[in-house]
């Protein structure tokens, strides 16, 4: 039997890739000859990186500012002429202590510095994905490592940062990096909320990053202020579905390039050539943290089932838990499903050793499987 297992991370627990090889040792102590192959998955946010190098991406690392400026070192890919950059790797939470401090003055320069890389390196297509950010400013920050000015009244260019865009009132684009204009950039979206207002950037995901409610409502007006003068420059209302995402951060480039937002999922599924190995596979396993009500939104392991099922391939899950029931994944593919947290004595346990469990539960979910054949 030809398994692919393709799983999302499970957050906080398993990279995709662990998560996959723990999947394969369950499978193989029911089907010990099984022909196994293995491509994590992701929705364009963290994990999207790691999908492309399981898919045999080259590897790149560079030394950038992260997002309160102590250096970074951020990993990035290059597959053929087109760059993968997660802003995470240069941009994210991981680099903060989740204060209303770092929550106004953290930027995503060092996602723009990875930009500059990848035009030095060549490519013609890059591929951003988002999510895990540190900073709601916009993406004022990434374009001004490429060459922009953020000025205030008196013409003088302003800190950096979310909360420094009150003042915003002007944007100089006359030192954009020109190479620019000739690349495609695609930013990979699972969110549909606007730069600003009640569902905007600043409200909905400003909390996780520090910022309490005083501070989400100056971070709010800072990026409406942000959208006008982004408007000013360029003619362009960056007022849209899914311009929010990553504080904001695929604004400034819908404004100033030829930036697209693409369903994650979608999109890193043709870099990975998904399509291609569910052709060649006879069954699918596929998982994440937690198969849930977002699940159904955009979310990587159901998009998976779905395209699985318009080949007729059964898909088993395997997740940290899950709340959808028996009808509401099969609706989307899933076939057979079990959880770490079904399977561990405790949810603690399947925390604190979730490659044991993840494997205990795809030997279990698979045994199901077959009884039922």
């Amino acid at each position: 039997m030809r398994i692919l297992i393709a799983p999302d991370k499970f957050k906080g627990t398993l990279t995709g890739a662990e998560a996959a090889e723990a999947m394969a040792a369950g499978i193989r102590r029911v089907l010990p000859d099984a022909e196994i192959s293995v491509q994590p998955i992701a929705d364009g946010g963290e994990g999207t990186l790691e999908a492309v190098l399981a898919a045999g991406g080259e590897r790149r690392e560079t030394r950038v500012r992260g997002p309160l400026e102590d250096a970074v070192t951020a990993p990035w890919a290059l597959t053929g002429t087109t760059a993968v950059i997660e802003t995470a790797r240069a941009s994210g939470l991981e680099f903060i202590t989740p204060t209303s401090e770092a929550a106004g003055n953290a930027h995503c320069y060092g996602s723009g510095e990875l930009l500059a890389t990848a035009l030095d390196a060549g490519a013609s297509e890059i591929v951003l994905g988002v999510g895990g950010s540190a900073m709601s400013d916009g993406g004022s920050g990434a374009l001004r490592a490429l060459g922009a000015r953020v000025l205030d009244d008196d013409g003088a260019e302003l800190p950096l940062g979310g909360l420094a865009l009150a003042r915003a009132s002007s944007l100089d684009l006359s030192g954009l990096d020109s190479r620019l204009e000739g690349v495609q950039l695609r930013i990979a979206v699972d969110v549909q909320n606007p730069l600003c207002g009640p569902d905007g950037a600043a409200h909905i995901f400003g909390a996780q990053k520090g910022a309490d409610a005083p501070l989400r409502n100056a971070l709010d007006a800072a990026l409406s202020r942000w959208a006008q003068v982004l408007l000013d420059a360029t003619g362009v209302d960056v007022q849209q579905p899914g311009a929010g995402a990553a504080g904001g951060f695929p604004a400034a480039f819908l404004a100033c390039t030829r930036a697209s937002l693409e369903p994650g999922f979608d999109l890193v599924a043709g870099l990975t050539g998904l399509d291609r190995k569910l052709a060649e596979t006879d069954l699918v396993f596929t998982g994440e943290g937690s198969l849930d009500a977002q699940s159904a939104f955009g979310k990587a392991p159901l998009g998976l089932a779905e395209r699985a099922r318009n080949l007729g391939l059964p898909v088993l899950a395997v997740a940290g838990r899950i709340t959808l029931s028996d009808s509401e994944l099969s609706a989307h593919g899933v076939v057979g499903a079990r959880s770490l947290a079904d399977t561990a004595p405790s949810v603690s346990a399947a925390m604190t050793d979730a490659w044991r469990y993840a494997a205990d539960a795809a030997e279990t979910v698979l045994k199901a499987h077959l009884a039922t054949r």
